[in-house]
């Protein structure tokens, strides 16, 4: 949990945060009522959307489930993901994000990817008169890289402006974020929300088998970028193996795979997701795993560990 992130009563960031993605989309709004009703239980108070996210519905959706308590929430959304960063992009589909969540304000506002043929230098100074407006509260970027982070801080000083989270891909079969992303964030004290610690749901275990009869297990059999993303026969292997520990421990793969990116720092607020309450239930019970550092060391044994960038270094030497 980073204590620094707070809601405007207040209520500190919680362990792990939520993310609305298949609101509107593969989750029906009763199903996505359910978890989020099932989220705030646990004690979840960051809820985590996009302006890109099932044509809006996402952000309707959570606009209208969070109306009886929205002063103890983190609520984040996303824009320029796709129209570029610049200042009328990112002005108009912020509007409509707020409109969308009912709310003139939104807690913390990423800046979806970097955008490579819009100055840093413009999108910065828009956002900073946008937070000066009160229209969010915290500066997050999303997909980018360390150097990109820190050119942000640079840029970020001429308008009194500071990225103070970050949302990289992380989870035990992509450590990546583990050589420059991770290490730069504790040196810069920026919160980090990593998505897709299930690995795009291999780490659930649902992908040690072929199906029996012939239909769909999730997106890695549907989507061709997940088959990119995660098809490398190691990954597999690493999932099973996670699967086998998760069954002497009397616990879920899912749970031991949130459990353990949670457990990288104290600044790690994993993302999770869900399609239905059912799905979503053992990450939720990731929350009652004690991930001691012996348990920590051996879930990191089970995928290649990425050379730290000074190992690297010196390889180039």
């Amino acid at each position: 949990m980073n204590t620094d992130l707070i809601s405007l009563d207040g209520t500190p960031a919680s362990a792990l945060a939520f993310g609305t993605m298949q609101f509107g989309g593969r989750a029906n709004a009763a199903q996505s009522a359910a978890m989020y009703d099932a989220c705030r239980t646990a004690g979840i108070t960051h809820f985590d959307t996009a302006w890109v996210y099932t044509d809006g519905a996402s952000e309707e959706i959570l606009g209208q489930l969070i109306r009886d308590e929205r002063d103890s929430l983190l609520i984040a959304t996303k824009v320029a993901y796709i129209g570029g960063a610049g200042p009328e992009n990112i002005r108009r589909q912020l509007d409509q994000s707020r409109t969308r969540l009912a709310q003139d304000m939104v807690d913390i506002l990423y800046l979806h990817r970097y955008d490579t043929e819009t100055d840093l230098r413009d999108t910065l100074a828009c956002l900073a008169e946008l937070r000066a407006a009160g229209q969010f509260r915290y500066l997050g970027l999303s997909n980018f890289a360390a150097w990109q982070v820190m050119k942000a801080i640079q840029i970020g000083q001429e308008f009194d402006l500071r990225p103070a989270i970050l949302q990289p891909m992380y989870s035990l079969i992509k450590r990546q974020a583990e050589v420059e992303i991770l290490p730069m964030c504790a040196d810069q004290d920026i919160a980090v929300a990593p998505y897709s610690p299930l690995g795009g749901g291999m780490l659930t275990g649902k992908y040690a088998a072929d199906p029996t009869d012939g239909g769909s297990r999730g997106r890695l059999d549907e989507d061709p970028r997940y088959r990119e993303r995660y098809g490398q026969r190691w990954m597999l292997d690493s999932a099973s193996a996670l699967s086998g520990l998760a069954a002497e421990l009397g616990v879920a793969p899912a749970s031991l795979a949130v459990a353990w990116a949670s457990g990288y720092g104290q600044q790690v607020t994993p993302i999770i997701s869900a399609r239905t309450l059912a799905q979503l239930r053992p990450s939720l019970a990731a929350l009652d795993i004690e991930m001691t550092p012996a348990l920590y060391d051996r879930i990191s044994a089970l995928s290649p560990r990425p050379a730290p960038a000074t190992d690297r270094l010196e390889e180039q030497a």
